[in-house]
């Protein structure tokens, strides 16, 4: 007996790109995507996110997609960050993640080059959707 086992563009391995402040965020979230098949590469901050992102097109192992949380107290947040990484990258998909809904990047995503947003708290098939809804738009 055979089995089809033909994979969709979202099923494909896609690295994504994760920064938060937040240890146990940055690690519950690389253990979900990990779960959906995701190679996951961590940032504490957006000079790290920055700096992860210039290494991986340098080392042609670009990100598919990376996730910006909004606010990092005391250091470079999504905002700033997303920013100078489609600076660098115009075709970067970035999303911009928060807790908070009152910032106008979170209603006007799109007017500052992004591809999406997703509230936390993260929930498991609520993150998977939105991701492959971008990854299948924007591939």
């Amino acid at each position: 007996m055979q089995t089809s086992q033909s994979k969709t563009s979202f099923e494909k391995q896609h690295r994504i790109l994760v920064m938060d402040d937040e240890d146990h965020i940055r690690i519950i979230t690389k253990k979900i995507l990990e779960k959906f098949n995701y190679i996951v590469e961590l940032a504490k901050d957006g000079e790290d996110a920055i700096s992860q992102y210039k290494k991986l097109l340098k080392n042609n192992t670009p990100a598919h997609m990376v996730i910006m949380d909004l606010t990092v107290p005391g250091g470079m947040g999504g905002k700033k960050a997303s920013k100078i990484i489609l600076d660098l990258d115009p075709k970067a998909k970035i999303v911009i993640s928060s807790g908070y809904s009152n910032d106008p990047i979170m209603t006007n995503y799109k007017d500052y080059g992004l591809k999406g947003i997703i509230l936390k708290p993260y929930r498991m098939e609520e993150l998977k959707t939105a991701i492959q809804d971008i990854l299948e738009k924007n591939i």
